[in-house]
């Protein structure tokens, strides 16, 4: 039997475009997060099908969608702003390493996003091993971290004036309070992205050491407001002048000084990297 050639040409055209079919969640729910005004929960949370993200602003969830800094995301102000809780339910068959990719799909449905990619030469702090050799021997941890189910991701950072918490989830934690920061079982990428969310640039990871690392850094209670001021600032708060007025007794880069007792650097660069280009967006969702 012979398949009439438009009809053949009909099926692979189907067929290719079920491929090129982006993911997507079963389903979403989207609201618009309660007001924080003191203090900021951010959470990420998949477990099994279940994926729940609270408190993230647009930028978040761009720099989530894309696995890229918020740094280089080029947008308007308002996506710092604008806050948002998502329930999705996963369809049978496909994993937590796919909720990057749904997550686009259900920004550009239903926040209808258009982006663009570039390149933009950044000042960025280098996290490198030290010329004489590294010593972070010193502040290797060695303790078993907690076991975590297949699929499974909890991550949450939660900030306040008394200070900022960051659980990277395996028992990864990165704590700024009391004028220090303390830091437990983070690999040197945890560290430079943790890094990152509290300097005036993006820090980026130019070390090859393996292993997950605890240590303290002491600071001066001004190198300490201004980390904290620097942590709102790129959460994309907007602060009263009085508290950017710390900045003004801050020290640009306090963790080197500490860092260099075990053999690591921070060394100021300019780098290019990919920039996501917010086009447009909606300032709220469509409905389901």
């Amino acid at each position: 039997m012979r398949i009439p050639v438009m009809l053949l040409s009909g099926l692979l055209l189907s067929a290719a475009v079920a491929a090129q079919t982006p993911p997507a969640f079963e389903v979403a729910s989207i609201r618009p997060s309660d007001d924080q005004p003191v203090q900021a929960n951010l959470g990420v949370k998949i477990s099994g099908s279940q994926v729940r993200l609270t408190a993230l602003s647009l930028r978040d969830y761009v720099s989530q969608a894309y696995r890229i800094r918020n740094a280089q995301i080029v947008a308007p102000d308002w996506l710092a702003q604008t806050r948002f809780d998502i329930a999705a339910k996963l369809p049978d068959g496909s994993s937590a390493a796919q909720v990057f990719d749904m997550l686009q799909t259900l920004l550009a449905e239903r926040f209808e996003l258009k982006i663009h990619r570039a390149m933009q030469e950044f000042p960025v702090y280098a996290l490198t091993a030290a010329k004489d050799g590294p010593k972070v021997a010193a502040i290797l941890d060695t303790g078993d971290a907690p076991a975590v189910a297949p699929g499974t991701v909890n991550v949450a950072a939660s900030g306040s004036a008394a200070g900022v918490v960051m659980d990277l989830g395996g028992g990864a934690v990165v704590g700024l309070a009391g004028n220090r920061l303390d830091v437990r079982k983070v690999t040197m990428a945890q560290l430079a992205e943790c890094l990152t969310r509290i300097m005036d640039r993006p820090v980026v990871n130019a070390t090859t050491i393996d292993g997950r690392y605890s240590f303290t850094i002491d600071l001066t209670e001004g190198d300490y407001f201004g980390s904290i001021v620097r942590s709102a600032l790129n959460q994309g708060l907007v602060l009263p002048p009085q508290a950017l007025r710390a900045l003004d007794f801050a020290s640009r880069d306090p963790f080197s000084p500490a860092l260099q007792r075990y053999g690591l650097t921070l060394e100021p660069q300019k780098s290019n990297l990919e920039v996501i280009v917010v086009d447009s967006m909606r300032k709220t969702p469509l409905e389901n």
